[in-house]
């Protein structure tokens, strides 16, 4: 297992495996940290075919603080999953660092989910008979290199409420759990579902600020996909999503603070 993250492959015609840079040397694979080449991804078939992801293709960079927007059903929580590793595509290839996860095993895509993807979701999704801090414990357990537990939780603002239960916290303290869960695990990428969807208008900018904060102090990758048009302007680079097609992928050339974000 060691070797397939030093030696990342992917599977082409005639079941040959062919290295990241033989392909990009060939053009068959894209640049970038993250990137996306005609991935194309269908529900259903026959007459009730649904295209989800049509034909995308894109790049992400290292440490930038990407927001995809775009309305409902547009195809964002699509993109995220198969970027998460918890669903695939039909065609195209999706890279992460140099690692072509598009034509993982399902057992390789446990451990890829385990070691390099950091989840945060609109609902919450903690246990609620643990408190926070073994919420963020129990994440912290399966990873290789984790952060500590109770130094993350403090750098989120919970120092004080680590060994409250998710019933005892409002709202905002319970997506702060889960922003630290996620952060515990050292990922190389943090991907949040509407992370503000289900927090009211103050909270939820206090919890895009921790988002950002958390990318510019430990050089995570983030992506936030969300409706809120509002939200791209604080991004370092915004991608606009609609009918399962990217419409523009472009970078922020002066991203905003949240406090001077409204909507």
């Amino acid at each position: 297992m060691d070797r397939l993250w030093k030696r990342p492959v992917r599977t082409v015609r005639g079941g040959r495996r062919e290295t990241f840079k033989k392909l990009q040397a060939r053009g068959g694979c894209m640049s970038g940290y993250i990137a996306f080449e005609r991935v194309s991804k269908y529900y259903g078939a026959g007459e009730h075919k649904i295209i989800a992801a049509d034909n995308m293709s894109f790049t992400i960079e290292k440490s930038e603080f990407c927001v995809i927007a775009g309305p409902s059903g547009a195809g964002k929580t699509t993109l995220l999953n198969m970027l998460g590793g918890m669903d695939s595509c039909d065609s195209g290839s999706i890279t992460l660092d140099h690692t072509d996860i598009s034509c993982m095993k399902e057992r390789e895509l446990t451990d890829y989910r385990r070691y390099d993807v950091g989840f945060v979701f609109q609902f919450y999704n903690l246990i609620q008979n643990l408190t926070a801090l073994e919420n963020v414990e129990l994440a912290s357990e399966i990873c290789r290199n984790p952060l500590n537990p109770k130094e993350t939780l403090a750098a989120v603002g919970l120092g004080e409420r680590m060994y409250n239960f998710p019933a005892q916290l409002s709202g905002g303290e319970q997506q702060r759990v889960s922003i630290a869960r996620a952060l515990a695990k050292n990922p190389k990428i943090l991907l949040c579902d509407e992370p503000t969807g289900a927090l009211d208008y103050q909270t939820g900018k206090h919890i895009l600020k921790l988002l950002m904060d958390s990318c510019r102090r430990t050089g995570k990758t983030v992506i936030v996909i969300t409706h809120n048009q509002a939200i791209t302007q604080m991004a370092d680079r915004i991608m606009r999503i609609r009918n399962g097609r990217i419409q523009s992928s472009d970078k922020n050339p002066c991203p905003l603070a949240v406090e001077q974000i409204e909507w």
